[in-house]
């Protein structure tokens, strides 16, 4: 079996060269730094992947709307689209964008990644700006975004951004990309949904890293209390534009929740990933086997959710 890993990362020198970051309280594992394509393809080999799709962690770029935005933005698409040929079927990449606050230089950067440098999808965070300037992706600002990429009816692979919260992470083992990030990929997800984006954008394929986070298991929440806070939407029509989303096992595949998506939303909407080299090859394989265990009695869901879910998603 050749798995398609759809949460799969570049990192950058400058990550390299932090590694332990106490800011969000992760240790990215030393073997994996610096990172360059060939530790990338080694551990695709030991876990028997076939492809995987690039990105870059979210809320990269950093910075404020302005051309370095928007210059550190293109340089990783020209780099991402450099790896991917020079390793012919072994890499595609999901572009990432400017601050989306500069619209017009997201809009222009949509267009020559997918159409000039040939990305399969767009990587968003959950929000762009800081603290009270943040903005999330359903926001009424970024609309001529979506309508783009509704056009094109493009892969957005959307992943929570490393946020604090309001008081600092509880534990050393806790971080923020523990605690606080899948939090943050829900957030986007209901800010899509109760907006009415997820449903007026339906071209638009979206996809939510870590089995969407906190997602599946407040999606009911939101139904009924959303409603009752205003949304036009019925708690039957949210729940639908919930269960819309396509979602990756990255770091989350385990008996418990596996049983609960394959109840939310079957097997067609799952994708396999790992986050490497977020983390380790073992950490990784760790989820790996759960995932295979857990289909081991269905080998044509497994298929799909390794795989075939993938090659009929994306433009491979």
């Amino acid at each position: 079996m050749k798995r398609v890993d759809i949460h799969h990362h570049i990192f950058p020198a400058s990550i390299g060269k932090a590694g332990l970051s106490a800011k969000v309280g992760w240790r990215t594992p030393a073997e994996n730094l610096p990172w360059t394509p060939e530790i990338s393809l080694k551990a695709m080999a030991d876990m028997g992947i076939g492809t995987a799709v690039l990105s870059i962690p979210a809320g990269l770029p950093a910075g404020p709307v302005g051309q370095e935005n928007k210059t550190a933005a293109r340089q990783f698409n020209e780099y991402a689209a450099e790896i991917c040929a020079d390793h012919p079927g072994k890499f595609g990449f999901f572009a990432c964008l400017p601050n989306l606050k500069d619209t017009e230089g997201a809009i222009a950067e949509v267009r020559y990644a997918l159409d000039d440098l040939k990305a399969w999808g767009i990587a968003m965070s959950s929000s762009y700006g800081e603290a009270q300037d943040a903005s999330y992706v359903g926001d009424d600002v970024f609309d001529p975004i979506w309508v783009e990429l509704d056009r094109r009816a493009a892969v957005v692979f959307l992943h929570g951004a490393q946020i604090p919260s309001s008081t600092p992470y509880p534990h050393p083992f806790l971080g923020i990309p523990v605690t606080e990030v899948p939090n943050e990929t829900f957030k986007a997800a209901a800010h899509l949904v109760v907006t009415g984006k997820k449903r007026r954008f339906t071209k638009v394929k979206v996809i939510l890293a870590h089995l969407g986070g906190s997602t599946p298991f407040l999606a009911p929440r939101v139904a009924v209390l959303s409603k009752h806070m205003g949304c036009t939407l019925s708690h039957e029509e949210i729940i639908e534009d919930f269960k819309s989303f396509y979602f990756d096992l990255a770091l989350s595949s385990h008996e418990t929740t596996l049983t609960a998506m394959r109840a939310f939303v079957g097997d067609d909407r799952l994708l396999f990933g790992t986050d490497f080299p977020a983390v380790s090859t073992e950490m990784a394989r760790w989820y790996t086997r759960n995932a295979d265990s857990f289909f081991s009695e269905d080998r044509d869901a497994l298929k799909r959710v390794m795989y075939e879910n993938a090659q009929l998603l994306l433009p491979m």
